[in-house]
């Protein structure tokens, strides 16, 4: 069938759905997206957008304890009245104020949501409000209604775990997709589970002025990313008064007459105000019909896909965290496009995860692409790294920022780069550098002869690349 006659349905609006519905319409399908939030799905709506809308104020007030160092004052003395800085420390007078910070949030997720459904519109896209299912091969329905289709498209996303034997109640114990109701601030916070989601929100309440106390299971926050990146975010954690009980893993979250308890497998109780359960994600795969259309899931319910997408059913793909392969939208995003080009006849590329950037939003960031240290560790003779602290960096003195580095990796006999680790404020921005270097290959001596802005703190970049130059022959 030509792809200007081909019928594709897509299960799910989010980056995985809607940025395929696109690519199949400009390839000439006939598309329709069945979306049950709105949208832009979940990422838009409750996820991402939200998350990091809340992080982008918390990392303004993150900043306001150091700005009496760069010359900034907030008692309201005149330069002429008070010329003399006082020894004893100013705090900034400032406040979060969350209900009005709350609604920003939603606007601002509103707002997205409705760029999304206009893009989708322009090229032609069907939206349906409603839950899709499969209900045999190559049809799908929505309420009452059937839809035969070529090509099945499903990104249905996950959604947030509870922990076993307590159940969020949108008021004091929470998951990460209620707090934007609250209309104010938790006092005290308790978050349990500190992966990148726990991270982030820690880092983020803390900074808009919530006690918090960081609930970890294993030996340091961020067990799974690169171990000097979640020293430099704990020490900080710690640094600015959270309290973080690693080696600590909850056994129950329940409420008290005036807020919440969460129990410990060794005994401890530690009380808040309220509870966030940041304890992993969940596929919502569950009632859509997969069984029927022979599409094979694993024991926590992921379906399983190839490089392109491909699930266990003919004329079925699945993209996005409903297939558990790196919850990321970027890597959605990809995984839609992919199937798409696949499915109506285009070359396309498998999906590259080892060129995959990720950023973990804490305050500073973390961000990352490539090879890790975990895997240089495993083959230290083929390869070498360099780590410059931040501290060095001119333009991040002059900014006042001490926490932090960057990591390099490379080919000890080429010298390509095989990827790295930035640690900085903005960390999502400047790791752009290192991941055009590993999609395309380059040596640390092309990096090291590219010009960088002085003073940036992308010269740390070039600057480590210049450390790992190898002298000719």
């Amino acid at each position: 069938m030509s792809q200007r006659h081909a019928r594709v349905v897509i299960l799910g609006g989010g980056p995985g759905g809607y940025e395929a519905a696109l690519v199949a319409a400009q390839l000439g399908a006939h598309v329709t997206v069945i979306e049950e939030s709105g949208p832009g799905g979940s990422c838009v709506l409750t996820d991402c957008v939200p998350s990091k809308t809340l992080i982008a104020t918390s990392s303004l007030m993150a900043t306001l304890p150091g700005t009496q160092d760069l010359g900034i004052r907030f008692d309201g003395a005149t330069a002429a009245a008070a010329p003399v800085i006082p020894s004893t420390p100013l705090r900034p007078v400032a406040y979060a104020d969350a209900k009005r910070l709350n609604a920003r949030i939603r606007d601002l997720a509103w707002a997205q949501s409705a760029d999304v459904a206009a893009r989708l519109a322009a090229e032609g896209v069907e939206v349906i409000l409603g839950r899709g299912r499969l209900v045999r091969p190559g049809v799908v329905a929505v309420a009452e209604q059937e839809i035969a289709a070529d090509t099945i498209l499903i990104a249905t996303g996950a959604r947030p775990r509870e922990l076993p034997g307590s159940t969020s109640d949108g008021e004091r114990l929470l998951t990460c997709r209620q707090v934007y109701d609250l209309e104010r601030l938790p006092s005290d916070l308790v978050v349990v589970g500190s992966g990148v989601t726990g991270a982030e929100f820690a880092s983020a309440y803390q900074a808009l002025g919530t006690q918090v106390t960081l609930v970890s299971s294993r030996e340091h926050v961020l067990p799974n990313e690169d171990r000097d990146a979640a020293v430099v975010v704990e020490g900080v954690f710690r640094r600015r008064g959270m309290e973080v009980l690693n080696r600590s893993r909850a056994a129950f979250a329940s409420r008290t007459a005036t807020g919440v308890e969460v129990g410990l497998d060794d005994g401890r109780v530690v009380p808040g105000s309220h509870c966030l359960l940041t304890v992993g994600m969940v596929p919502a795969t569950r009632g859509i019909g997969l069984e029927e259309a022979g599409v094979e899931v694993d024991d926590r319910g992921f379906i399983g896909v190839d490089k392109v997408s491909r699930t266990s059913a003919p004329g079925v793909y699945a993209a996005g965290d409903c297939t558990g392969v790196q919850m990321l939208a970027s890597v959605a995003a990809m995984q839609g496009r992919i199937a798409m080009w696949h499915a109506l006849g285009e070359a396309v590329l498998p999906l590259r995860l080892r060129h995959v950037a990720a950023t973990i939003f804490t305050e500073p960031e973390i961000a990352t692409v490539g090879t890790s240290q975990q895997e240089i560790d495993r083959d230290p003779l083929n390869t070498r790294v360099v780590k410059l602290p931040l501290a060095t960096n001119p333009r991040a003195k002059m900014d006042g920022f001490a926490d932090g580095f960057v990591k390099l990796f490379t080919r000890a006999t080429s010298g390509i780069v095989l990827g790295g680790v930035v640690v900085a404020p903005r960390a999502s921005e400047l790791i752009l550098g290192v991941s055009l270097a590993v999609e395309q290959s380059l040596t640390v001596d092309q990096v090291a002869h590219t010009f960088a802005v002085y003073p940036s703190l992308t010269g740390s970049i070039t600057e480590a690349a210049r450390r790992l130059m190898q002298p000719a022959d």
